[in-house]
């Protein structure tokens, strides 16, 4: 993506009221993003009993989401140059207020390919919301304090993370969905489906409510500085594959997207799966993301004065493994707590294979940022691999898939990252 600034007449300066108030704005578009992302962790168990489903069928919950970063890429781009960054949020979050209305017809038929089309329009809200909120951060206050900006939205994503399931599954009555698992009772699903439609409605509801706000909100536009010259890079005869450290860059924030996506969506079906109740299941995505938190301060503390970011990949990675491994080997509450703390060794990878995959680059940065975003879509294919594993086999041995894609990710922080030649 491009570097931002802000037009000339927002540059004079701005009072710290108007700061403060669109920090608040932002962090409360990140909460958004956190709540509606990780409400997947409870998609996937529940609508796996109410549209009668396998295990595999279950996970296209996080590929319709997921792809939707990549199909929406260019689109994104386009919808922000026509609308203006404030106003894109704004449509942003209209479309994903429609995505969310779709589940409504979907809750009353009981028809799993509408879910998935809601999943995706409500992904594809957010693809053009993420594309437009996330320069803000940097804008909406002093340059000097952007990183700690940043570690709020992080804090503010994972917290509603930790809520969202709490929150809606309360609504859903998830402690008498096991009941119907297998049921041939087609009127005790149907009623099953439509504990989707309240919460649903409430999330409509805040959705057009918050476009409302950002619409007649004090934002200062955003505009991309202009291109650059096209035929300056091409004088160089580079191209991205001229830079390997950049390529695994990108293949390492795919794998990374798709296990953190594991963890966190797969915890409360793998907790049903070691014998819990879906009442006590649904409160795991909470230490999830509470161990990604811890995660985000330990960074904050100790990032660069005490460990460099390479380093944090690397004691990441193997505590990737380590937590993966432990919960293959264990039993019970024991297996889902390393499942949990998964959490703990994915919150520093996003942050440090950024730099380390633009290292160098050049002129080719917004390129290999493009393919970074891209790279989101890690979170639609790794998942539906864990499916397809826990559909053969079970969902605890399925989790050896994630094993050597941590393995990976410290390969990359080792060595990959160094590669200056192809």
């Amino acid at each position: 993506m491009a570097n931002l600034n802000t037009v000339e007449e927002t540059k004079v300066g701005r009072s710290s009221g108007d700061s403060n108030r669109s920090i608040i704005i932002i962090g409360a578009l990140f909460f958004i993003f956190g709540f509606v992302t990780w409400l997947n962790a409870l998609l996937i168990p529940y609508l796996k009993i109410a549209c009668e489903l396998t295990t595999f069928q279950s996970y296209f919950v996080t590929f319709a989401f997921y792809i939707a970063y990549v199909v929406m890429a260019p689109v994104s781009s386009r919808a922000l140059n026509y609308f203006g960054f404030k106003n894109g949020m704004s449509v942003a979050l209209i479309v994903m207020a429609l995505g969310a209305l779709l589940f409504i017809p979907a809750a009353m038929t009981r028809y799993y390919p509408l879910f998935l089309t809601g999943l995706f329009v409500m992904g594809s809200g957010l693809a053009i919301l993420q594309t437009a909120s996330n320069p803000y951060v940097t804008i909406v206050g002093p340059a000097e304090s952007a990183a700690k900006r940043i570690s709020i939205m992080g804090i503010c994503n994972k917290l509603a993370g930790a809520a969202a399931p709490i929150i809606i599954g309360s609504f859903l009555q998830l402690e008498k969905a096991e009941e119907l698992s297998g049921t041939t009772n087609a009127s005790a699903l149907d009623e099953m489906a439509l504990r989707v439609i309240p919460p649903y409605i409430g999330i409509i509801v805040v959705l057009l409510l918050l476009a409302l706000w950002v619409y007649k909100s004090s934002l200062p536009e955003v505009e991309a500085e202009e291109e650059e010259d096209e035929d300056s890079v091409a004088k160089g005869n580079k191209s991205v594959l001229d830079y390997p450290h950049a390529v695994l860059g990108v293949l390492t924030l795919f794998i990374y997207v798709g296990v953190e996506v594991i963890a966190a969506d797969t915890i409360i079906d793998y907790g049903i799966f070691q014998g819990f109740d879906f009442e006590t299941a649904r409160n795991f995505p909470t230490g999830t993301m509470v161990s990604m938190i811890m995660g985000y301060i330990i960074g904050i503390i100790a990032i660069p004065r005490y460990i460099k970011q390479e380093n944090a990949l690397k004691v990441c990675a193997i505590l990737g493994v380590a937590f993966s491994i432990g919960a293959i080997f264990t039993s019970g509450f024991i297996s889902v707590a390393f499942i949990a703390l998964l959490g703990l060794a994915n919150s520093l990878m996003w942050p440090a294979i950024w730099p380390l995959a633009l290292a160098d680059v050049g002129k080719l940065t917004k390129a290999v940022s493009s393919l970074l975003v891209m790279g989101i879509a890690g979170g639609a294919i790794i998942p539906l691999a864990y499916g397809a594993l826990a559909g053969v086999g079970d969902q605890q041995s399925a989790y050896w898939v994630v094993v050597p894609l941590y393995l990976f990710i410290l390969y990359y922080a080792v060595a990959g990252h160094k590669i200056r030649k192809a």
